[in-house]
């Protein structure tokens, strides 16, 4: 047995909790008209998903829930609780207990539970599909609707016969595929769409793309150019600059040593030689005059000596000459002066003016001398005097001699000053015109430098330009030699990077944000095509789904068709006592669509009825409950419930009604609700519902034997 219980809260008129248990293949639920035992049914059905709330006797979701009575209020929602047994898996779920859960609020909230786990209305249906209880509620029989499945059309009849065989989860299984199916080819549809609206996008970023990779080219043949250009300008920069500084540093030292020899020489006395020629003019002077004067001594010693020499010879004739003895003592005397002041004399003008003295003295005397009497006098005076003459021509001569000494040292000092002088110039002036060309080239080579400095910091600019236009590969370059080429040949590399990168600037840039947008989109391209070929080969496998669905439908909807014919013929020839009843293959339109339906053929024994519509109420009856107890012995449902589908049975049929049922326990749990006592005198468990003045339903449960007795 599958079904265990049912639990009622808060649902129509089952206000307080109540639950039923189903632990016998029979269980009756009897009880007056308006007691709530059809409320029953109802439960069920709205608890396996019902979703028309009409066929549930209610107008909206609030009709379902308990309205209150005078003794207690009315509740908020209604709750119903359908408990399996799933211990031999029944139900494609991993539980050995399966509890399904419906609640339904004031507000109209519907809430779907399995198992303590919310759930959508389409899992609950795909469960129980599995467990061969459908919506269609061919398992669920209420009052009044005994002849559901006769007065239905050919395609409702098919739809609860597939139901019945067990064929709803196939299909399910084709709905499903079909709604795939057309939400892949939604999906197909759409997904052309986008990519008819990417491919002129697609082409423009082609174009661009192409104009890109010549761009890269470009700069591919750009950074070759620039590496050989950067290796070849630093080697000569480096080069260059290592030249300049050592051709800058000879000059440079020598102009340090030219400072320090400037510094050697000594300062510079500004000398006036006209002072060596004053000197050497009065020297000149003073020594024309001491000759003149030596010689005028010289001359009158020699005239003393001849005077002498004369006197001797007068005495010795006797002859004497008279002198004129104050003029030679004055003569004495003013040359004995003269000559002191000569001795004394420390300079040249001193010494003249002694000289000059001297001859003045003298003259008068050898004037005086010539035209006075020569008188013999005694000798000795002349000696004296020649003596005296003697010494003074000596120390006369003497004096020349220093004069014409210190002449030459004057005139030496002059010549030695004057070429002192004309050597410290031209040392000077050789030191200037050499510092000036050093200073000239030092210059040059400042000039030089300067300007390599300036090459340099364009060659660092153009550095971090290529670095900025093409990337860090164009300043990857190994170090070279110096090449022997003109430097024109360099300045033609220059140009032709120019040139290049003008070519470069004018495709323009952002060729990786070009190729990444082309890649992003033609990677789009490629997976929506993959998607169109995935989604192809979903649709071709929901296609082969469908086709085998369709067969596997078709072939076991006939076999089940075969097997629901021979026991629908049986049932109804035990029901008649007689007669032929089947089920034929119909043309169903529906939509436009032609679709195959089910119709009912019937012969009652004894008449010549030959369908549906010219057969009674009872026999109605009689034939659909021969038809879904046919339904439910060829594809057992794990219980079945009948509202009062015997009401309008005689006691003959209630019999035999109630043979069918015992017949049909032996494959499906029966929940019967009946007012019959030979239906319920089959019944293990007899419910009793009853209903009190406060308008909520009780139950009353009644074992076997105890049913029997009431069943009498």
């Amino acid at each position: 047995m599958h079904l265990k219980a049912i639990e009622l809260v808060g649902f129509k008129s089952f206000g307080k909790k109540t639950t039923l248990s189903f632990n016998q293949p029979i269980t009756s639920i009897v009880g007056p008209n308006g007691s709530g035992k059809s409320n029953i049914a109802e439960a069920f059905r709205f608890a396996l998903g019902e979703q028309s709330i009409k066929s549930l006797r209610g107008k909206r979701g609030e009709d379902l829930i308990f309205s209150g009575s005078a003794h207690t209020p009315r509740s908020n929602k209604a709750s119903v609780k359908v408990i399996f047994d799933n211990t031999d898996k029944l139900f494609n779920i991993d539980f050995p207990e399966v509890i399904i859960e419906r609640t339904v609020f004031r507000d109209g909230i519907n809430e779907y539970v399995i198992n303590g786990s919310k759930v959508r209305l389409k899992d609950v249906h795909e469960l129980l599909a599995h467990a061969n209880i459908g919506q269609s509620g061919h398992h669920i029989i209420s009052q009044g609707e005994a002849d559901r499945i006769l007065s239905s059309n050919a395609k409702e009849r098919r739809n609860m016969l597939e139901e019945a065989l067990g064929l709803r989860i196939f299909k399910y299984k084709k709905e499903e595929a079909e709604k795939k199916l057309k939400k892949t080819e939604e999906n197909i549809g759409n997904i052309e769409s986008l990519r008819k609206e990417i491919a002129p996008h697609l082409r423009f970023l082609k174009k661009q793309v192409d104009k890109a990779e010549r761009v890269k080219e470009l700069k591919k043949d750009l950074v070759e150019r620039y590496k050989e250009y950067f290796a070849l300008e630093d080697a000569w920069l480096t080069a260059e600059e290592k030249k300049n500084r050592e051709v800058r540093s000879e000059p440079e030292e020598r102009l340090k040593e030219i400072e320090k020899e400037y510094a050697e020489l000594p300062k510079e006395v500004p000398v006036d030689l006209s002072v060596f020629d004053t000197q050497i003019q009065e020297y000149e002077i003073s020594l024309r005059s001491l000759e003149e004067k030596s010689q005028s001594i010289l001359q009158k010693l020699s005239r003393i000596e001849g005077a002498l020499e004369l006197t001797k010879q007068n005495q010795s004739t006797e002859e004497k000459v008279s002198i004129n003895t104050e003029t030679f003592t004055q003569f004495k005397d003013d040359v004995l002066q003269a000559s002191e002041k000569a001795e004394q004399s420390d300079t040249f003008a001193s010494l003249r003016q002694a000289l000059d003295s001297l001859l003045n003295v003298v003259r008068p005397f050898v004037s005086a001398y010539s035209t006075a009497a020569v008188e013999v006098q005694d000798v000795s005076h002349f000696e004296r005097d020649q003596e005296e003459l003697s010494k003074k021509h000596e120390q006369s001569r003497a004096r020349l001699q220093e004069t014409r000494v210190l002449l030459s040292d004057v005139r030496n000092k002059k010549e030695e000053t004057r070429n002192k002088k004309q050597e410290g110039e031209m040392k000077r002036l050789s030191l200037a015109a050499e510092e000036a060309k050093l200073i000239a080239l030092t210059s040059s080579h400042k000039e030089r430098g300067e300007r390599l400095r300036v090459e340099r910091e364009e060659f660092e600019r153009e550095h971090r330009e290529a670095l900025a236009l093409i990337g860090s590969d164009s300043v990857r370059y190994e170090k070279v030699e110096v090449r022997d080429e003109s430097r024109s040949v360099q300045e033609q590399r220059k140009r032709d990077i120019e040139r290049t990168k003008i070519r470069v600037e004018e495709l323009g840039g952002g060729e990786a944000e070009v190729l990444k947008e082309f890649n992003d989109v033609r990677e789009r391209e490629e997976f929506l095509g993959r998607e169109v070929e995935d989604l192809q080969t979903s649709s071709d496998s929901l296609k082969g789904l469908i086709k085998e669905l369709d067969k596997e439908l078709t072939s076991s909807f006939n076999d089940g068709l075969v097997a629901i014919n021979k026991a629908f013929n049986e049932f109804f020839t035990t029901m008649f006592g007689g007669g032929t009843a089947r089920l034929v293959a119909a043309e169903a339109k529906e939509e436009g669509v032609e679709e195959l339906g089910i119709d009912v053929a019937v012969s009652v024994p004894g008449k010549r009825i030959k369908g549906l519509m010219a057969l009674s109420g009872g026999e109605r009856a009689l034939t659909s409950i021969a038809l879904i107890f046919a339904m439910s012995q060829v594809n057992p449902p794990p219980f079945l419930i009948l509202d009062e589908t015997d009401a309008a049975l005689d006691e003959a049929n209630s019999r035999r009604y109630a043979d069918m049922i015992e017949s049909l326990a032996k494959q499906s749990q029966l929940i019967l609700i009946t007012h019959n006592r030979e239906t319920m005198s089959r019944a293990g468990v007899l419910y009793g519902v009853t209903m009190m003045g406060d308008g909520i339903s009780k139950l009353l449960s009644i074992q076997f034997e105890e049913a029997v007795q009431v069943a009498k």
